[in-house]
């Protein structure tokens, strides 16, 4: 089982660059980016995490130049949007990001996606909150032709192109893994139909919850003829107890992604080395 982590980088914490190496020079496997190009001041759809919004989600830097800077500072470390918020996004330009990031960091990038909450903040992209997850496959199901045909085109209810031509490609063919974050059993279809991994976000339910999940997800799978290697689990921020980490492994998670809290150095570094001692890294 590998380890990851994932923070809010803002203009006032550790920069991604150096986030990027320690955690590489520790041992951890990925590191995970958020993304919220803003958060809409009106604040009508409420946190999912109840409570007010922390500020970090519209300070938070983009991932996609985040993730070149710290591609710059490292050899090994798989480099992860957590997630990317594609259905506000444009689909050539978002293709074209994600093949530099994998073009420029020799084939490390994981393209963790998402639906989003924020009903105000899709409105501002002109995205529709009822039909985003329509939006989003199309959109996946897009950028695969992009990333690996020489003249891409595609043609759908909510992505529509003739045959273009689109540089870099990416290194890793047909694309890099598309990790879809989510928990329900839409979600797990999802994973099934058109993604390469799922991302769960543990939220303090522990493996008692997300473990028949994880067999769920393996049932629909094995029943549409695909194996368990043609697709990975990633905890998303599961608690960091031994106990925690014992259950996922059990459970055969193939990673764990640690939260971090949006900091400076010093206290970045103090959390990477708890989660070190308690990986073993």
């Amino acid at each position: 089982m590998n380890f990851g982590v994932t923070m809010f980088c803002t203009g006032y914490t550790i920069s991604p660059q150096e986030l990027a190496k320690e955690a590489e020079d520790r041992g951890f496997e990925s590191l995970w980016l958020p993304e919220h190009t803003h958060i809409p001041a009106s604040r009508k759809t409420p946190y999912p995490a109840g409570g007010e919004l922390p500020k970090e989600y519209w300070h938070t830097l983009d991932p996609f130049g985040a993730l070149c800077a710290a591609a710059a500072t490292t050899r090994t470390i798989k480099l992860a949007t957590g997630i990317c918020l594609v259905i506000e996004r444009d689909t050539i330009t978002t293709a074209k990001e994600v093949a530099t990031v994998d073009h420029l960091s020799g084939g490390r990038f994981l393209f963790g996606i998402g639906g989003g909450w924020n009903v105000e903040e899709m409105q501002n992209h002109g995205t529709v909150y009822k039909t985003r997850f329509r939006r989003l496959r199309e959109q996946i199901l897009a950028m695969r032709e992009i990333w690996s045909k020489e003249e891409a085109e595609y043609h759908g209810e909510h992505v529509d192109f003739d045959p273009i031509w689109a540089y870099p490609k990416p290194v890793q063919q047909p694309g890099p893994p598309v990790i879809i974050g989510g928990v329900s059993k839409w979600t797990l279809d999802r994973v099934v139909d058109y993604c390469d991994g799922w991302l769960p976000i543990d939220a303090g339910m522990g493996p008692e919850f997300l473990g028949p999940m994880m067999k769920d997800l393996h049932s629909r799978a094995e029943a549409k003829g695909r194996s368990r290697e043609s697709y990975s689990v990633s905890i998303f921020g599961p608690r960091a107890r031994p106990e925690v980490v014992d259950g996922y492994r059990e459970l055969s998670a193939d990673r764990l992604v640690f939260m971090m809290r949006p900091t400076g150095r010093d206290e970045a570094l103090t959390r990477l080395d708890k989660l070190t001692a308690l990986v073993g890294g």
